[in-house]
Order: C-alpha cells, then structure tokens, then sequence
C-alpha cells in the first residue's frame, strides 16, 4: 500500500480545515497545486498571508477593510441614516451587491446559547454610540431568517427601540422565481404576514 507523503497528508487536513470542504475537496485542491506551476502555489500562498497582514476591521462598522474608517463609511455620498446590521462580512456584501446605498453594522456571528455566544461576543455594544448623535433615523435589521438571527435581531430591537430610533426587520417569504408549492409553511405563512398592497 502506497504512503502519502507527510506534506501532502498536511495540506489535505489544512484545506479540510476550511468551511464547506471536504476530504475529497481537499483531495483535489491539494493535487491540483502539487500538479500547478510554482507561481500559481505562491500566488495563492502570498494571498493568505497578506490577507491576513493586510486587512482590519473598521473602527465604525467592523467590516472587513484595509483601512479604518473602510471605504463605505467614508463615503460621504452614502445615506448616513439608515444603517444595516448585518451578522457577516459577507452579508454585508450581498447587500451591497443588490444596491443598498446605507451604512453598516457588522456583528461578526450570532447569538446562539447552544454553542456558548452571547451578546457579549458580537459586536452589538458597539452600536449604541452611533445613535447617539441623532443622524442614524433607522436601523434594519438583516440577520439570517434562523433561530440564531432571530434571537439576535429581537435582543438588539429591545436595546435600541427605547432609544427613539426606528427599528425595521428585513422581508421574507419567497425567492423571485420560486414555485409556491415547493415551498415550507414556515417561508408562506412569513410571505402572507409581509403582503403589501399591489
């Protein structure tokens, strides 16, 4: 039986490591680079490292930049009052890429009692001192239709609603391009309470 060499056997357990991959992903992602010109290995090398040297998180949102305050909430042309509060960097870029033209609030996870997160580890505290000055009219509350967003988005309503400042819940219900009848009864009883009128 052939052995695998230990730098090999390293790799596979590194990109395992990863969100989302597998033994067999990690496989074939570790044979492809052993496979790949040199270069293509040290561009990807280099890429993590300088990920990791060169970004931070925004003293203002704490999204993810290379400098703090980031680019969004430097921009003077964005609407200063309505501000998104998101649970990832990548949410807030999902919004960004459907044109929200607002602010940010990253909170870098959820609060989720079975894996010991509470609001003390995210970063909701930080938000309060952006209401104080009275420009942010509305804060929108985009956490992920889970139990975990759920229970974060109500805790952070209750923080802020005595505040005077207006608290709205993104929509949800049912995909653009979705079939009614594939659909669970959780996603259609939200879909018929958020009905508007046509």
């Amino acid at each position: 039986m052939a052995t695998i060499p230990k730098v090999v056997k390293d790799l596979i357990e590194a990109f395992e490591r990863l969100p989302g991959i597998g033994p067999k992903t990690a496989q074939r992602l570790t044979y492809h680079l052993l496979h790949a010109p040199k270069e293509e290995a040290a561009a990807l090398a280099h890429a993590a490292l300088d990920l990791k040297e060169k970004t931070v998180l925004c003293e203002v949102c704490f999204n993810i930049s290379e400098k703090s305050p980031c680019e969004i909430c430097s921009d003077l042309s964005r609407e200063r009052s309505i501000v998104a509060v998101v649970e990832d960097p990548l949410d807030a870029l999902a919004l960004e890429k459907a044109g929200f033209k607002g602010l940010y609030h990253v909170l870098h996870g959820s609060i989720s009692p079975l894996e010991n997160i509470g609001p003390e580890e995210l970063r909701i505290r930080e938000l309060l001192p952006r209401l104080k000055d009275g420009t942010v009219k509305e804060i929108i509350l985009a956490t992920n239709p889970t139990m975990e967003g759920e229970a974060t988005a109500m805790y952070i309503d209750r923080l802020i609603s005595p505040l005077g400042v207006k608290v709205t819940r993104i929509a949800r219900g049912l995909p653009v391009g979705g079939d009614i009848e594939y659909a669970d009864e959780t996603t259609l009883n939200r879909a018929l309470e958020g009905r508007k009128e046509y």
